[in-house]
């Protein structure tokens, strides 16, 4: 960074922000609303990109982490079914009603595997997570994408009628990302009901805990259905801010379950997070705060963007997609410009922009950012 540069991010009161990699160091205990930023990333990036908690693990997780850190050396081989207990626990479910996974990415690599392949076919949304339907194409599998509604939500009808005796596999992330947006649960009940016999359903609820509980909203393991083939993914990666040590895990029927071990990558429990789970499970207090934060700084995206006249989708999520009005592209390149990361482009949303939230300073940052844009100012007067 030029000294120019560097003067002039910070007379914006960003220097700090953009001018350097601010990292959880192992020996400090992570505080849970910290001023400072801790989205920054490789080179000074500020990383608004990839839907991380941007606050870190809970203390009581991050003493844990730092416990943990003398067995690294060691497999965790005798602490699978105590993680697999301590999960099933956590819902009120059968040890026998889960499998876990090195990230719930690897929970819908071993579905496809399990329910897909050749002659098959992936039935899911668009624009949605894409990491199943790339497991699907490298197994040879047929791919039918379903346009998301106009309220942003699965077009659960249109699904239905391109279901066929060749659909092995549903995807439905909810909330989905990259929209932040919710199916609403009568709506995925009434099509669950009506799929094929031989269709199995992912349920992706990644973001689950950032969702209110609602009419519109329940998780299907917290309200399971009495149908054995719904698959329930979630992950450690959100609200525990756990993204880097991966762990993810499925909820389903024992017989489910075990069609996917089957594909399951050996040994994928790492020593660190082994020890860690439980604690993560059980600091509930933790969880809440998390909650409570994200909503608060949710509510403070919506109120910078309609000060600016824009007009954020209604996120269910810890993160926010915005139409913005403009190629989306251009947008993109001008924060990177300004050492901070959004969301890529999701087509065919092609003017719509998705941001991670991020403590109070990033967010700060990104939004004397974007009023640099060379139009943001004539934007705000339309």
């Amino acid at each position: 960074m030029t000294s120019s540069r560097r003067d002039f991010l910070r007379s914006l009161g960003i220097g700090a922000a953009a001018g350097a990699a601010v990292q959880w160091p192992l020996g400090e205990v992570p505080a849970a609303y910290a001023s400072e930023s801790r989205a920054a990333g490789p080179a000074g990036f500020i990383r608004l990109d990839s839907n991380e908690n941007a606050y870190g693990p809970s203390p009581k997780v991050a003493d844990a982490v730092r416990s943990a850190l003398g067995l690294v050396n060691r497999y965790a081989f005798k602490k699978y079914d105590e993680v697999t207990e301590q999960i099933a626990h956590s819902h009120g479910v059968k040890p026998q009603q889960v499998l876990f996974a090195c990230g719930s990415t690897e929970i819908l690599r071993v579905a496809a595997c399990a329910f897909l392949g050749s002659g098959r076919q992936l039935m899911h949304a668009v624009p949605t997570f894409e990491a199943i339907q790339d497991s699907a194409q490298v197994l040879g599998s047929g791919v039918v994408s379903i346009p998301l509604r106009p309220d942003f939500a699965h077009d659960v009808g249109q699904m239905l009628s391109r279901m066929g005796s060749t659909t092995g596999l549903v995807y439905v992330c909810n909330p989905n990302n990259p929209t932040a947006s919710i199916t609403p649960r009568n709506e995925l009940v009434s099509f669950i009901e009506k799929l094929p016999a031989n269709t199995h359903v992912v349920i992706d609820e990644a973001y689950h805990h950032y969702a209110s509980p609602s009419g519109m909203y329940q998780s299907f393991i917290d309200e399971p259905v009495a149908d054995e083939r719904v698959i329930v993914a979630r992950t450690f990666s959100k609200v525990y801010g756990l993204a880097g040590l991966r762990l993810g895990y499925a909820v389903a029927s024992p017989k489910v379950i075990e069609k996917m071990r089957a594909f399951l990558t050996r040994d994928t429990l790492n020593s660190i997070v082994a020890e860690v789970a439980g604690v993560a499970l059980n600091d509930t207090q933790a969880v809440k705060d998390f909650i409570k934060r994200n909503s608060d700084d949710r509510q403070e995206f919506f109120n910078a963007a309609m000060l600016r006249m824009l007009m954020p989708v209604d996120s269910h999520a810890n993160f926010v997609l915005t139409n913005v009005q403009h190629p989306v592209v251009e947008v993109i390149e001008h924060f990177r410009k300004h050492n901070i990361l959004i969301g890529r482009h999701f087509p065919p949303l092609d003017n719509y922009m998705r941001v991670s939230l991020g403590t109070p300073s990033d967010m700060k940052t990104f939004w004397q950012v974007w009023d640099m844009l060379p139009w943001a100012k004539k934007f705000m007067h339309h």
